[in-house]
């Protein structure tokens, strides 16, 4: 597959990302690290997104300074035994793709840094997460928290900026290149679930880990890393776990299968969904419920244009929603918690470099982002869960559904 980004687009994202931050503080943002999986081996190799999209840098541990008018990589340095069994940083490799030509070792680059530190007041980069995420319940990568010790060794009293938001006002307005891999990670997904479709109306499949693996061939073969997210395949009740990602359970044929599955395009992502029959064949409740979803998706789509609040936008869906739910019999009074049993999750997120990307909810929806418009309903008590999910281009007219050509049929 060719690459679409160019070491121009990471060195206009570097130079926006100096004209909206105005300060004078030098800038140094860390890549991931590796995690251990088990004993030497560690888990497969993600890039933080901000600073991939900075770079286009995929090394671990690689440091970005940006300085006034300079600009540098710092890379460590690598056991002998990593480099017979990984290979070597290709510095030259690391020039050419991010357009930046000055690239130290880690001695080098932290003598620069550190004399710069000693009489810097301030350093701006991307604040750390604490080390365990409580609402997520999962530990966050390290790497963030070990460039601020190394920082504060150098200078304890230097004052931390957050450029958090400054690095998501930009990810959140896409550039050209960004719509078109995130159209072709949109163009395999599709693809991906047609067979999908095609293979259940003939009976090919018993376990929901059978389309997940078909999936994922698919995905290969067509020349991507795989998944762009843990996919969803999930039947019957469990349709009602939001994020299923078990995929084990058998597939019944009075049943609906939900998949939420997205490729992974040069970086970006596809986030799509679709409910299917297993049979072809889906009762008239089953039906109602996933009508719907598409008429609540349908209201949602009506409603994204610039200059649109989310808050606004959410709060209209959800009545609507609310106004399905009383026909379908499942509630009787339009209330934000009587909504939300059936309903437990928002309508659209931030679509780019992550599933759920970088944006800023509190900012009026503008020309060039890029959602996902996902209502679904689920009911546990009659084993029914509908969620479908399309991705959109706000544009200056309106919006644009990006995925409109994959059918939303539910048999």
């Amino acid at each position: 597959m060719e690459h679409a980004f160019t070491s121009e687009f990471f060195a206009g994202n570097r130079r926006r990302l100096r004209e909206l931050f105005t300060g004078t503080a030098p800038i140094v943002l860390t890549a991931n690290g590796l995690l251990q999986r088990s004993a030497d081996e560690a888990y497969p190799f993600k890039q933080d997104a901000s600073f991939w999209y900075l770079t286009g840098i995929d090394e671990p541990d690689v440091l970005l300074v940006m300085d006034k008018d300079k600009e540098y990589l710092i890379v460590p340095g690598r056991e002998s035994v990593r480099v017979i069994f990984e290979g070597a940083v290709d510095e030259a490799e690391l020039k050419r793709i991010s357009g930046i030509d000055t690239v130290y070792d880690e001695e080098q680059g932290w003598k620069q840094l550190g004399t710069r530190l000693k009489k810097a007041k301030h350093l701006a980069t991307l604040a750390a997460a604490p080390a365990y995420m409580q609402r997520l319940g999962m530990y966050s990568n390290p790497a963030r928290r070990r460039l601020l010790k190394q920082v504060k060794a150098w200078n304890e009293a230097v004052e931390l900026l957050d450029i958090s938001q400054h690095v998501a006002r930009l990810r959140m307005v896409k550039q050209p290149e960004e719509i078109a891999a995130i159209q072709g990670a949109i163009g395999v997904t599709a693809q991906g679930i047609k067979m999908l479709r095609r293979n259940l109306k003939r009976g090919a499949y018993g376990y929901e880990y059978e389309l997940e693996a078909d999936l994922f061939r698919h995905f290969r073969k067509a020349g991507l890393r795989g998944h762009g997210f843990d996919p969803v395949v999930a039947s019957g009740l469990r349709a009602c776990t939001m994020h299923n990602n078990g995929n084990e359970g058998k597939l019944s044929s009075d049943e609906l299968v939900l998949f939420d599955v997205g490729a992974e395009y040069d970086h970006y992502t596809a986030d799509l969904a679709r409910t299917v029959s297993v049979s072809g064949s889906p009762s008239r409740r089953q039906q109602a419920v996933h009508e719907a979803v598409l008429e609540v998706q349908a209201y949602a789509f009506s409603l994204l244009k610039p200059g649109v609040l989310f808050k606004e936008y959410e709060e209209a869906v959800e009545q609507f929603m609310g106004e399905k739910l009383r026909e379908l019999g499942l509630i009787k009074t339009i209330e934000h918690d009587v909504v939300r049993k059936f309903y437990p999750h928002a309508t659209s997120h931030f679509l780019g470099l992550n599933a759920h990307d970088a944006g800023l909810y509190d900012r009026p929806m503008e020309a060039g982002m890029v959602l996902a418009v996902e209502p679904g309903i689920y009911i546990p008590a009659e084993s029914i869960g509908v969620r479908v999910e399309d991705d959109a281009l706000i544009t200056p007219e309106g919006n644009r559904v990006l995925s409109s050509h994959l059918g939303r049929e539910l048999a």
